[in-house]
């Protein structure tokens, strides 16, 4: 680990909205202080809590954080030498509905109990294409988010990767989830007839988004919502792959699609 990883360590340790809960298998044993008590106990408010999953360095949070001020903002991710970036700007700028949360995304239901959220961001998201219970919209994550997700809660998801976009929107349509808004190429249908606070969640852009604009791809955009009842199931569809995995990593199989 770099002295510079290490030094961004010890700032995060002292940051009062940034929380590093240790692993632990016995979740019940040892419950999060702040589950279900985040309103109360950290925003002192009772403003709708957003969460952005797998938040990188935290762009999108703190961009979001400014544009309303009337939400409340969890970014979430395990890499806290990235998160922290976000989590520095937004303490120098003493935002108040701004938080952080380093942990594994697959333990997330821990940290909210039942209702406690009101929409999930899932911005530039591992695409994942070898195995569908590891995409962050797979109907196993799905499950999840209902276990802390308002009824009818909103689910945005901004991504480069066409194989994500195409898996999300089959996603969607095979469980009959409500779709708001849907297109593949984002910057050309952002139209001046867009709501407003449509085209201002929409003009934020995090350090990656710009690369890969810069390479000139399409950046895709879903926004859909998802009820507490029904079941929900995979779609069984092929689906051509990427032909790389993340910017700059190019994909090491030679398989060309995938369910």
């Amino acid at each position: 680990m770099s002295k510079n990883k290490l030094s961004k360590f010890a700032d995060m340790a002292t940051y009062p909205h940034v929380f590093e809960p240790p692993f632990e298998r016995d979740a019940e044993a040892n419950p999060f202080p702040l589950r279900g008590k985040w309103h109360a106990d950290f925003f002192h408010n009772d403003h709708p809590i957003v969460l952005e999953l797998g938040c990188g360095r935290g762009e999108y949070t703190v961009g979001l954080g400014r544009l309303f001020p009337e939400k409340n903002f969890i970014a979430v991710d395990i890499k806290g030498s990235r998160m922290w970036h976000g989590a520095t700007a937004s303490l120098r700028e003493g935002m108040k509905n701004v938080a952080f949360l380093r942990t594994h995304i697959e333990f997330i239901e821990r940290f909210f109990a039942p209702g406690e959220v009101s929409e999930i961001w899932l911005t530039f998201s591992d695409p994942q294409m070898k195995k569908a219970t590891k995409r962050l919209t797979s109907t196993y994550f799905m499950e999840r988010y209902r276990r802390f997700l308002k009824d009818g809660g909103r689910i945005h998801v901004k991504t480069d990767s066409n194989f994500l976009f195409t898996y999300t929107r089959l996603m969607v349509e095979h469980n009959h989830l409500p779709a708001l808004v849907q297109t593949d190429n984002l910057y050309r249908d952002l139209t001046p007839e867009a709501d407003d606070e449509t085209r201002r969640i929409l003009s934020i852009q995090t350090y990656y988004e710009s690369q890969w604009l810069a390479r000139g791809l399409n950046i895709k955009y879903i926004c859909f919502q998802l009820p507490q009842s029904g079941t929900l199931e995979e779609p069984n569809v092929e689906i051509e792959l990427d032909d790389y995995r993340s910017y700059n990593r190019w994909k090491r199989s030679g398989l060309e699609t995938s369910k």
